[in-house]
Parts: C-alpha cells; sequence; structure tokens
C-alpha cells in the first residue's frame, strides 16, 4: 500500500523529527481525515513548541470547533489572537477574530 502523507509525517515524529512545523502538518492532515482528536493532539504540541505560531493556533481552534468543543475553540482563539498580535501577525489575529465572532453568536 501507497504509504499517504501522515504515515510519512507519523514516520518523521518516530524517527525523532519532532518540530512544530511537523507537528502543524501532521495535525492538518489528521483534521482532513475527520481526526480531530489526533488532529487537536498535535496541534496542542505545535504551539507548545512555538506559541508564536499563529497558523497552529488557528487551525487548532478550528479542530476543536470540528470536534464539537465551541467553548474550547473560543478560549483556544483567544490565545491564538493575543498570540499573534505579540507576533505582529495581524493578518492571522484578524481571521482568528472572526472565527471567534462566529462561535459567539
Amino acid at each position: 500500500a501507497e504509504m499517504g502523507l501522515r504515515d510519512n509525517l507519523q514516520l518523521m515524529l518516530e524517527r525523532g523529527q519532532d518540530s512544530p512545523l511537523l507537528r502543524y502538518s501532521l495535525g492538518l492532515e489528521c483534521a482532513k481525515a475527520g481526526d480531530f482528536l489526533a488532529a487537536i493532539d498535535h496541534l496542542r504540541k505545535a504551539v507548545e513548541q512555538n506559541p508564536g505560531y499563529s497558523a497552529a493556533w488557528k487551525a487548532l481552534g478550528e479542530a476543536h470547533a470540528s470536534a464539537g468543543s465551541p467553548e474550547r475553540a473560543a478560549e483556544i482563539y483567544e490565545l491564538g489572537i493575543a498570540a499573534a498580535q505579540k507576533s505582529g501577525d495581524i493578518q492571522a489575529a484578524k481571521e482568528m477574530g472572526v472565527f471567534l465572532k462566529r462561535l459567539r453568536r
């Protein structure tokens, strides 16, 4: 069987090549496959390793929303917005602000 991207990324992780980018990529692949709990796990590791990683915060919020935890998603977006503003990533902060408003409606 052909190895998918997720398998390849998982293999890199098992070989000790852990990094925020690897965790982010794995998180996106898991989310795409509808495996939101695994996605949340990897994306949480990505922002733990790099708290300024705006894209990972955004994806983590989306994963929580998709997993049916809007309250948790809102908390994540708030943290992500603060992190994005701190690292000067205004666009990401804006996007997360839009998602946050939608959740709070």
